[in-house]
């Protein structure tokens, strides 16, 4: 299948920038940069996954819950981070693990490119320069899937464009949409509810309601979704 096998990398601009990939137990990136930060990339990961490691196994309930659970301020910041995210929209923590691996990594690498894209399948953390980037939409077998681009303000500040999808992939969801694809200057929160908008769509008819829902999240700034031949989108998003 597409979708895991990522061959959508293959359609990623490289622009000016050193493409490479880093695979380190599920986590897989594939990283834009203004030089090969590979060794420090690693070590970013490595570091996020022990914190988040380390508190699962004493704390079983934040892996498995499908409800956020309770705020521990003497958790590592990503936990912190993950858990706010899940409160703000309903969900289990771990419903935001890409989002906040993908934005915890692409803050670490900042000090070594002002340049910065990091995809963490479908997940995505951008930091550019430019004005704007441009995204394609994989919504598996949806006519418009890869007919819809969307364009993301950029300008130097750190932005989340996170996708869940209901029919396609391995990830949980409880909806049936091809492609929730949120905007937000987290990735962690766009991770997040990019997951809870997608639980609630269960037939075109749910679109407007599931739109309304993660505009109202605090933190996101644009939705949108595709369920077959049917497209929404609401907020600072705009379509190209």
């Amino acid at each position: 299948m597409e979708y895991r096998e990522r061959t959508y990398r293959n359609r990623i601009s490289k622009r000016d920038l050193t493409f490479f990939q880093v695979r380190i137990k599920e986590t897989d990136l594939y990283i834009g940069a203004e030089c090969d930060c590979r060794d420090a990339a690693i070590e970013s990961i490595h570091r996020h996954r022990d914190f988040l490691e380390t508190y699962i196994r004493h704390n079983p309930p934040f892996m498995h819950s499908m409800t956020p659970v309770e705020t521990d301020a003497f958790a590592p910041a990503i936990i912190r981070e993950m858990t706010d995210a899940s409160r703000r929209c309903g969900v289990g923590p771990m419903a935001s693990v890409a989002g906040a691996i993908a934005r915890n990594v692409g803050l670490d690498l900042i000090k070594y490119s002002d340049n910065i894209i990091i995809e963490n399948g479908g997940d995505i953390f951008l930091k550019l320069m430019d004005q704007h980037a441009v995204i394609g939409i994989f919504a598996g077998d949806s006519p418009l899937s890869y007919k819809v681009s969307i364009k993301i303000k950029c300008a130097g500040v750190p932005v989340g464009v996170c996708t869940s999808s209901g029919t396609v992939g391995h990830s949980l969801s409880f909806g049936k949409a091809d492609a929730v694809c949120v905007t937000s200057p987290s990735a962690t929160l766009a991770d997040a509810a990019a997951t809870a908008v997608c639980n609630r769509v269960k037939k075109a008819g749910d679109v407007k309601k599931a739109l309304d829902f993660g505009l109202r999240i605090e933190g996101v700034t644009g939705v949108l979704i595709i369920m077959g031949d049917r497209l929404g989108i609401s907020g600072d998003i705009e379509l190209v």
